[in-house]
């Protein structure tokens, strides 16, 4: 049981409707189980403004289908424990933000709407005790999480961080 952070350093992440693909490193981050029956909490989420102009982004943490084969951080994600004594999972957690087969967000299952101004703006949710967001396993709906930009707004530079842990 170790806390992590999953990171985007910096990117655009493209505004994608319900129940689409969401395209490899157009978002800010894809997570799932790695095991069949993994229990995964996070904790805590933080979005913050890279943008040169106002840019009103829709960011939506919400469940997912899950994505076929590997995931990979793509280009700038970084995963890494928040203690650097943590062991590693025998079954690591699948987190980044490009698959062969990439995830599409669920249309009923938004859990957190956190829109922001890209334009240095900044949105962080934390969770108050026994109410952090829980998946279990591989499975659709409930073993897969995206973090991504909804359509009908403006998208801009921004940063993340989703920290999490396996249980």
């Amino acid at each position: 049981m170790a806390k992590r952070s999953f990171s985007v350093v910096t990117s655009t992440p493209t505004a994608t409707a319900d129940a689409a693909v969401l395209a490899n490193n157009t978002h800010n981050g894809v997570m799932q189980g790695g095991a069949a029956t993994q229990r995964n909490q996070i904790s805590e989420i933080e979005l913050g403004g890279q943008a040169t102009a106002s840019a009103v982004c829709i960011m939506v943490a919400a469940m997912n289908s899950i994505a076929a084969t590997a995931i990979v951080l793509g280009t700038q994600g970084r995963d890494a424990p928040l203690d650097s004594a943590s062991a590693d999972l025998t079954a690591a957690v699948d987190i980044g933000r490009s698959a062969t087969i990439p995830a599409q967000r669920s249309a009923t299952l938004h859990l957190l709407q956190l829109s922001f101004n890209a334009f240095g703006g900044v949105i962080r949710w934390v969770a108050a005790p026994n109410e952090e967001i829980g998946m279990v396993g591989l499975a659709v709906n409930t073993g897969s999480f995206s973090l991504s930009a909804f359509t009908g707004g403006n998208t801009g530079l921004l940063s993340s961080h989703i920290i999490y842990e396996s249980l």
